[in-house]
């Protein structure tokens, strides 16, 4: 008879051998005992799972360390798939392979979601910069606040840009719910996080975001998710972000008739926006470079003028964004520049 666990951290694994150890022994370190700790290995061949296997032989909790992988690289969206699929926990809790975290996290998630009785509970966190000798620390840290209207935690979701968590990490979230309504991850290595958290807050019933500082977001000079100190940046890594987001686009369309969908509108036509921006601003960098009609193709609105015209609050922002992108492409390009450098100047 399998072992029951109250929550399974799931973790994939790829090309992590410098960080693995430090990151799943703070997962091991915490003080809550009912937890799986679930790890996929993502085809990684840098030694990350020899690692991974000296630690469930010799750790006290290395019973509960399960593994499971593929042979082959599938990609972070789909790897966490795989865990959700394989997960044996009442709850789910992802973390990157080269985070660490708190040794009360779960206990704080878990208790708070026992109190509620909440759908999913978020923590907040600091993400830790390690581009030189300076770490830079900023805070992503919540007011505590409790969501009980199935619309409120959306709405707070998609009200401004970051008022949420885009990352897939640093939350419980009843394992059951993402089953009950087939939310998965697209299957990309670019901002699949992004799609499949802002979708799951449409699900959610109850919810509580807390100030406790839980996670600890490093982000690495080779990071996917940065574009500073690179000397070369991948066109198709900056159309894939685009593509990601098109697939919540799609996702995004049954919400027409919530209250907040001006709010998702909005939210989605900026981030096609500041996908443009970066390809601009990087355009030393970026290989090959983009022609002003692939910029143009970047910048996207979900609603129809119709519908644009019809909202009944945040009408002029989303307005100008469809029009910014139904200009012609050298007007396209020219106004995207203009803010590059307006922006830089503030800085």
């Amino acid at each position: 008879m399998s072992k029951r666990y109250d929550v399974t951290i799931a973790i994939p694994v790829y090309h992590a051998a410098p960080y693995i150890r430090k990151s799943l022994c703070s997962a091991l370190s915490q003080t809550w005992p009912g937890i799986e700790f679930l790890l996929f290995d993502d085809g990684d061949d840098t030694g990350s799972m020899d690692i991974v296997r000296e630690l469930q032989a010799t750790h006290p909790r290395g019973g509960d360390i399960h593994l499971t992988g593929s042979p082959v690289n599938l990609g972070v969206g789909a790897a966490r798939n795989r865990l959700i699929d394989e997960a044996q926990g009442d709850y789910i809790y992802f973390m990157d392979s080269d985070d660490i975290i708190e040794p009360n996290c779960i206990e704080l998630l878990l208790n708070e979601q026992r109190a509620s009785q909440a759908d999913v509970v978020f923590g907040s966190y600091d993400k830790i910069e390690l581009f030189d000798a300076d770490r830079r620390t900023t805070r992503k840290q919540y007011a505590h606040s409790v969501f009980t209207d199935p619309d409120a935690l959306p709405r707070y979701a998609f009200s401004r840009y970051g008022a949420l968590q885009f990352s897939a990490c640093n939350f419980i979230v009843r394992r059951s719910l993402l089953k009950e309504c087939g939310l998965r991850f697209a299957e990309a290595n670019y901002w699949e996080d992004m799609g499949f958290t802002l979708l799951l807050t449409t699900h959610v019933g109850r919810a509580v975001l807390l100030p406790d500082i839980t996670y600890h977001y490093l982000c690495h000079l080779n990071s996917l998710s940065n574009y500073q100190q690179r000397d070369t940046i991948s066109k198709s890594e900056i159309t894939g972000n685009a593509l990601t987001v098109s697939q919540l686009e799609a996702n995004c369309r049954r919400l027409r008739e919530k209250s907040y969908y001006p709010e998702v509108c909005l939210l989605l036509a900026k981030t096609y926006f500041y996908i443009a921006c970066n390809a601009v601003e990087n355009s030393a960098v970026v290989r090959p470079p983009f022609t002003a009609a692939e910029l143009k193709a970047l910048l996207h609105h979900p609603a129809t003028l119709g519908e644009t015209l019809r909202f009944d609050h945040l009408r002029l922002q989303n307005l100008a964004l469809l029009l910014l992108a139904r200009l012609p492409a050298s007007c396209t390009r020219l106004l995207l520049r203009t803010y590059c450098q307006f922006k830089n100047k503030k800085k």
